[in-house]
């Protein structure tokens, strides 16, 4: 059972809560320059057995011209392969509606795979149901109230808390049951 989703981070910092001296509300300051910002796609995978896994592509894009700012079909086409690497089994895999999902291309390539990918499209606005995005939220709460200096500090420190996620299952598994999922086994 795989579930996907994707999530971007730029340069502002997400909100977090944070410790300060009582009376004195704790500032941080970033830079309004500069333009870019980090773009992941995950897989939360789990294999009855199996330790869960988060499986991640990654994109930095640096707002210059003619460079691609989200994730195309052929993207999440190697990302599946990837997973079924990984895993080393047939596939069920759970996203969402996102335009890139919905291709003539992406139809295509699921149908032709149809012996080992098992695809199910969430409705629209069902967030609470797919449990990546708890770990996007792990993720920027590591990264909350860091004020970055560019995009490649914002890039590094993205990798770094998906890795912190990435081996530690029970975070993963957790996500799981906050979105009110179990795995028997």
């Amino acid at each position: 059972m795989v579930f996907e989703d994707e999530a971007a981070q730029t340069l502002r910092p997400p909100r977090a809560r944070t410790r300060g001296r009582v009376g004195r509300t704790p500032v941080v300051h970033v830079r309004g320059r500069g333009s870019g910002r980090v773009s992941i796609a995950g897989m939360a995978c789990y294999k009855k057995g199996e330790r869960s896994r988060l499986i991640y592509k990654f994109r930095v894009h640096r707002g210059r011209k003619g460079e691609p700012k989200a994730f195309s079909w052929q993207d999440y086409r190697d990302l599946i392969v990837r997973a079924r690497t990984q895993l080393g089994g047939p596939i069920v895999l759970v996203w969402d509606n996102l335009s890139a999902h919905l291709m003539p291309q992406m139809k295509e390539f699921t149908a032709a795979n149809s012996d080992w990918l098992t695809v199910f499209q969430l409705p629209s606005c069902a967030p609470d149901i797919n449990q990546q995005e708890g770990i996007w939220a792990l993720m920027k709460r590591v990264i909350g109230n860091l004020a970055v200096v560019n995009v490649d500090h914002l890039a590094k420190s993205v990798k770094r808390s998906l890795k912190k996620i990435q081996y530690r299952p029970h975070l993963i598994d957790g996500c799981l049951t906050s979105a009110g999922l179990i795995m028997d086994g």
